[in-house]
C-alpha cells in the first residue's frame, strides 16, 4: 500500500519536481563530508535517486574515473533521470534490497529512511551493499512538531514520511543494524532552502539565533534540520 504511492503518480502529484531543487544543497553537503574524511570513491549508487539531479551534479564534481548508478521504484522518476543518464551515469527501475550480486564502494540514501514501510530491513538490506554510506533523514520529532496537533500528519500526507527521528533516535537505529558512525552533521534546510511557507520564514531567525546558542537544543527544541551521517 505504501509502495503504491511512488509506483503510482500519487507522489509527483503531492510533490511536483520529486525535490529536485534541494539537489545542488544535497551534493554540497555530500562532497564537504566526503573531503573532511578524504574520501575518493570509484562507485556511487543512490537508492531512491528520485530525478538523479544529486547523482548528475557529484558527477561534475569528483573523478571522472567515477561511476555513478540510481536506483528507483518509481517510472515516473526514473522516466525524468534516465534523461540525465550518460556513459558513466546510470539508471535503474528496481528495488535495490532485492539487488543480491552487487558492491559500490559508496552508497547515498537522501531523505528515503523515513519513507519505507519496514525502515529497520531496508537498513540491513542496503549495509553490506556498500564500504561507505552517507544517509540522510529529517529530524522532524521536535517539541514543536509535538505542541502543534498536525505538523507529523501534514508530512506524513504531503510527503509520505511514516517514521520520525531525532539525532539520537536515528544514530541508535543504525548502531543496532550493525552500522560503525563516522560522523554525522546537522544540514538546516530550513535556513539554507528556499521556501514559500510563511511560518518557515517567519522561524528562520529564531532558529538561527537558537542554533548559533546551543546546536543540539536548537534541533530539539525548534526542529527544521536534518541529519546527514556517514557510516561504514
Amino acid at each position: 500500500m505504501f509502495e503504491q504511492r511512488y509506483v503510482s503518480e500519487k507522489h509527483l502529484e503531492k510533490v511536483p519536481g520529486w525535490h529536485v531543487e534541494e539537489s545542488p544543497w544535497k551534493a554540497k553537503h555530500i562532497e564537504q563530508l566526503l573531503k573532511r574524511h578524504q574520501l575518493s570513491p570509484k562507485t556511487v549508487c543512490e537508492v531512491g535517486c528520485g530525478f538523479g539531479e544529486v547523482l548528475r551534479l557529484l558527477q561534475k564534481d569528483m573523478s571522472e574515473e567515477c561511476e555513478f548508478w540510481g536506483y528507483e521504484i518509481s517510472p515516473v522518476a526514473l522516466e525524468q533521470a534516465e534523461k540525465r543518464a550518460n556513459s558513466r551515469l546510470h539508471f535503474t527501475l528496481a528495488d535495490f534490497t532485492k539487488e543480491s550480486t552487487i558492491s559500490f564502494d559508496l552508497l547515498l540514501a537522501l531523505d528515503v529512511v523515513e519513507h519505507v514501510e519496514n525502515y529497520l530491513g531496508f537498513l540491513q538490506e542496503i549495509r553490506p551493499k556498500s564500504q561507505y554510506k552517507i544517509l540522510q533523514v529529517p529530524l522532524e520529532l521536535s517539541v514543536q512538531t509535538v505542541l502543534r496537533r498536525q505538523a507529523l500528519l501534514q508530512q506524513r500526507n504531503n510527503m509520505g514520511h511514516l517514521h520520525y527521528f531525532t539525532k539520537e533516535t536515528f544514530l541508535r537505529t543504525l548502531e543496532d543494524c550493525g552500522y560503525e558512525i563516522l560522523d554525522d552533521v546537522y544540514t538546516s534546510s530550513s535556513l539554507e532552502l528556499p521556501t514559500h511557507m510563511f511560518t518557515t520564514k517567519l522561524m528562520k531567525a529564531p532558529r538561527r539565533l537558537f542554533y548559533a546558542l546551543s546546536r543540539d537544543l536548537a534541533v530539539r527544541v525548534l526542529g527544521g534540520y536534518r541529519l546527514m551521517v556517514l557510516a561504514r
